[in-house]
């Protein structure tokens, strides 16, 4: 189980990075406006780069991971300290003498 939580959060990590580094779509606005590469096989952006095969390949790894830890989380024994503790015994408080 700690191995995968590793594992989960160094993908998070990685995503973030992957994600972060790829151009956006607007990024060749003469493709938008009727250039002559938006008639190309694959369309304006070209066929898969690297790293748009490492988003998949590390999205679907996030997924998995995070639908295994969701599962695993739901399937822990009911158990908390409060039930674990035996019941604490109430005295009756001590009278004062009068005065």
């Amino acid at each position: 189980m700690l191995f995968v939580k590793i594992v989960h959060i160094l993908v998070c990590v990685g995503l973030i990075l992957i994600v972060l580094l790829q151009t956006g779509k607007g990024a060749e606005m003469g493709a938008s406006l009727g250039g002559g590469s938006s008639q190309a096989l694959f369309g304006p952006s070209g066929g898969a780069t690297f790293l748009s095969k490492a988003t998949t390949a590390i999205a679907i790894i996030f997924m998995v991971t995070s639908l295994f830890l969701a599962y695993h989380s739901g399937s822990k024994p009911s158990t908390s300290v409060i039930t674990d503790t035996p019941a604490a015994t109430q005295s009756a408080p001590a009278e004062t003498p009068a005065q």
